[in-house]
């Protein structure tokens, strides 16, 4: 899936080894409600990985329902188990998992149909909270970041959408799809001719997003999204063919 040298010198993923350690924890019994997991810095340490990191696997196991995290310091801090997974929850894990490994075209066309109906129940609803998909996006304006990073925070922005649609169900899924949706963008990058013009078109396109959603415009709303997802596709897509 592209240079992996260079996906390894960054890490986009760095997050999911978190998250795999934490799984197979909780799905072999070795975890259970109750329990505490070591603070950001003791996890970090053990896996190789940054704390960023460890928050980012964190939000997605909270996402999930499985932890409770408290900040600050003390006996209640951190993150404490609050759910195993069992039946349905258990396939979601193993889809966060596996989804690196699906097709890409499974992928995309999943995107869609989750992605526009988040778009058009976020623009019909009263007050939606935007506000983490909008500091993710003044985070992506950030003209330092290399792709990866870039990438990871417009993967971000996605979820947060759907978090804020108050969807279980779809920000569970959405969470499960998160690797594969971040290894397949990052993947295809290497075929954009000007990243600076495709970084700019995408930070514009997500903007065009939220204020189709404040007019509650749900036809601009799902259409704006649509063709966003399905145009990075088609522009790092190696099959001239695609719809």
């Amino acid at each position: 899936m592209g240079d992996g040298a260079s996906a390894r010198s960054i890490e986009p993923r760095a997050w999911q080894a978190v998250l795999e350690h934490v799984e197979r924890k909780l799905l072999d019994g070795d975890l259970a409600p109750g329990d505490r997991l070591p603070g950001e810095r003791q996890l970090a340490t053990d896996l190789g990985v940054g704390r960023s990191s460890v928050r980012e696997a964190l939000r997605v196991l909270e996402v999930l329902g499985l932890v409770r995290t408290h900040a600050g310091s003390g006996p209640n801090a951190g993150a404490i188990i609050i759910a195993t997974p069992g039946g349905g929850m258990s396939a979601l894990m193993r889809l966060q998992v596996a989804a690196s490994g699906f097709p890409v075209d499974d992928i995309v066309a999943t995107r869609l149909l989750l992605e526009t109906h988040v778009a058009g129940d976020l623009a019909t609803a009263s007050a939606p909270d935007l506000s983490s998909a909008e500091r993710l996006l003044d985070a992506m304006d950030d003209p330092a970041l290399d792709p990866a990073e870039f990438l990871a925070l417009d993967a971000a922005f996605h979820l947060a959408l759907a978090e804020a649609s108050g969807n279980q169900v779809v920000t569970a899924t959405m969470a499960g799809l998160r690797s594969g949706i971040e290894g397949y963008a990052l993947a295809g990058h290497g075929r954009i001719a000007d990243w600076a013009v495709t970084s700019a078109r995408l930070r514009s396109e997500h903007r065009g997003v939220l204020d189709a959603i404040r007019a509650a415009d749900a036809t601009a709303a799902r259409t704006r999204i649509n063709d966003h997802i399905s145009g990075y596709y088609a522009e790092i897509s190696p099959d001239p063919d695609l719809p």
